[in-house]
């Protein structure tokens, strides 16, 4: 009983501090605000590849029904940005990267299968800007991954402001 009290205090501040705002982050939806439109380039990645069927954070990766995964540079579109494609009106969630896609300016849409990854190709497509993501959980979840040369770089990106 005696932990309570302290456990209601945690989860206050837990609570509280996920609704303070960065200077990082507020530069960020400055940049792209929700609502806009812009014409992406996009390529297609399924889980035979490397990554395996788990996406960035933990999840698994998802296509089809309210939302599908995609793959971004964090410091571009962070983890968690959602958009919608105008072509077919799907809706994605940035929740992957790639070394690939750090500097490039590309997203990475999960597709279910090698066949439906290659039809993809590479296309550019208009998008919409739903949601934007969190740049400070970006940069608290690639801070404990920094061995990695693009993670590095991300973070360094993240951390300009950029």
């Amino acid at each position: 009983m005696r932990t309570l009290p302290f456990l209601c205090v945690a989860l206050l501040a837990l609570m509280l501090g996920g609704c303070a705002t960065s200077k990082t982050g507020e530069r960020a939806s400055k940049a792209v605000p929700k609502g806009k439109k812009m014409v992406v380039r996009t390529t297609a990645y399924t889980h035979t590849e490397a990554g395996g069927s788990s996406n960035a954070v933990g999840g698994r990766l998802r296509f089809g029904g309210a939302v599908s995964s995609a793959a971004s540079d964090w410091s571009w579109l962070p983890l968690g940005t959602r958009f919608r494609m105008l072509s077919d009106g799907r809706e994605y969630v940035i929740e992957d990267y790639g070394s690939a896609l750090v500097g490039r300016k590309t997203i990475d849409l999960y597709k279910p299968n090698r066949k439906a990854m290659n039809s993809w190709g590479v296309r550019n497509v208009e998008i919409e800007i739903l949601e934007w993501g969190s740049r400070a959980m970006s940069l608290k979840l690639l801070q404990t991954r920094m061995r990695n040369k693009h993670v590095r770089r991300m973070v360094a990106s993240l951390q300009a402001g950029g």
